[in-house]
């Protein structure tokens, strides 16, 4: 009907560099909010889980990783990579971010 171009095959844009959806170069006010409100999120079910009374031994090590409001900027919206320059990428470089954890601390040595 029309060439089959229609749907999730259709052709990339050339002047796009092939790529139809790009990867923004740096996060924006609205996903940077979102971040924290999801840290926050996080950190209200430790909360609740160390009021419990329950203990576990992955529980007294989460309990030694800094809270949303204690991490610095470069935490919250980068993570640590070997490849990038400076070793740290963009949070919204990693694939599916909002959905994976990411660490909260840089590896010691970096």
């Amino acid at each position: 009907m029309f060439g089959g171009f229609l749907g999730a095959f259709r052709p990339s844009f050339t002047p796009f560099g092939g790529r139809a959806w790009r990867i923004p170069w740096r996060l924006s006010s609205t996903r940077k909010a979102n971040v924290r409100k999801r840290l926050r999120a996080a950190d209200s079910v430790l909360d609740v889980l160390i009021d419990s009374g329950v203990s576990f031994k992955r529980l007294e090590l989460i309990k030694t990783i800094p809270r949303e409001d204690q991490m610095k900027s470069r935490d919250k919206y980068t993570t640590f990579s070997r490849t990038f320059k400076g070793y740290r990428k963009g949070i919204h470089k990693v694939p599916k971010f909002t959905k994976v954890p990411v660490p909260r601390t840089t590896p010691v040595g970096f």
